[in-house]
């Protein structure tokens, strides 16, 4: 069902996932549009970004990194928004703005998490290339990571939003690059598009022997966004001296329980201290006040320049947000996924 502009439709979180989100954990509903107030916009979602953090935000998790999503209200998300409606000075309507309306027709806002796009010709960019997933890969790579010409970066989830963004940033640098994917069809992606120097596939049961094969000089950034058996393979070719941002575990967001087998975290802690390995996490909203304009020119230079590629993985209609953001989780997309709610 399309958008309508009598009704106001909504994904909601309708329970909290047990493992892997499934289809019945949304419920897609129906309310009165809203209306602005004072000082205030009504927008209309055009497009919806899906990102894995969002599977963090299901459950109920400490309020130091974002709230978790309330039963029976909206999933949130990032959107570019068309202003319908405006009672606040800076937006008028028409005009295209980025914001955080979440998985819904319509929204209202202060204005306050508002960015006017202008004539940004692709306006879908503002929700991956020219956001927040390559902000994520800007400012862990360069300001964690700090790669130096002739080492070596590695980075997982490799042709995702930020990990593709990272492993190029990592080649205008000077680094060489190893990716690593799921399927062949985006390791080839990996080297031939993207200019990564190898990409192996996760999935392969020889990884950890084709990971040492791949980095003959050891790890010198590992730029984490996975985890799980990835993790374990590159925890023994990290240099002296390594740098490792972490962004996210994507393979343990949906565990329900604490991993089976022997605790592997005595063998880590003494390896991060011997090779005096630098392990930090970042949460990038931290980190827009400081370091968005730079990234922003940078990217927007290295885009005209055609240094950068994007991908995006596109998805019609919000009714399909759900299973989309299953099919993230599991790795299926090829790309930045990005929901068209609205024309």
């Amino acid at each position: 069902m399309s958008q309508h502009s009598q009704v106001n439709r909504r994904v909601v979180l309708a329970a909290r996932p047990q493992g892997l989100p499934k289809p019945q954990d949304f419920r897609l509903d129906q309310t009165d549009i809203p209306k602005a107030g004072e000082g205030q916009v009504l927008l209309r979602t055009l497009y919806l970004s899906l990102d894995p953090y969002m599977r963090n935000l299901m459950d109920e998790i400490p309020p130091a990194y974002a709230p978790s999503v309330a039963l029976g209200e909206p999933m949130v998300g990032g959107t570019v928004s068309r202003v319908v409606a405006s009672q606040h000075p800076n937006f008028r309507v028409g005009e295209l703005v980025l914001g955080n309306a979440g998985w819904q027709d319509y929204a209202v806002s202060t204005g306050e998490d508002l960015t006017a796009l202008g004539d940004l010709v692709q306006p879908s960019l503002a929700l991956g290339g020219l956001g927040m997933p390559a902000f994520t890969a800007y400012v862990g790579l360069l300001d964690i990571g700090q790669p130096k010409p002739g080492e070596t970066v590695v980075v997982a989830a490799a042709t995702g939003a930020v990990g593709s963004v990272v492993g190029q940033i990592a080649k205008l640098k000077g680094a060489r690059v190893v990716g690593i994917v799921s399927g062949v069809d985006k390791c080839r992606y990996a080297v031939e598009e993207l200019g990564f120097d190898a990409c192996l596939d996760r999935r392969d049961p020889q990884l950890a022997q084709q990971l040492a094969a791949a980095c003959p000089a050891g790890i010198d950034v590992y730029f984490e966004n996975v985890g799980g058996e990835v993790f374990d393979a590159v925890l023994p070719l990290l240099n002296v001296g390594a740098r490792v941002p972490v962004c996210g575990v994507i393979a343990h967001y949906n565990d329900a329980a604490p991993p089976a087998g022997p605790d592997r975290l005595p063998g880590t802690m003494t390896t991060v201290l011997q090779k005096r390995i630098r392990v930090q996490g970042f949460v990038i909203l931290d980190h827009y006040a400081e370091r968005f304009d730079a990234f922003r020119r940078d990217m927007q230079a290295w885009l005209a320049a055609g240094r950068i590629k994007l991908r995006e993985h596109r998805v019609d209609g919000l009714e399909s947000a759900p299973e989309a953001m299953i099919g993230l989780l599991e790795g299926r997309n090829f790309g930045k996924v990005v929901v068209r709610v609205g024309e």
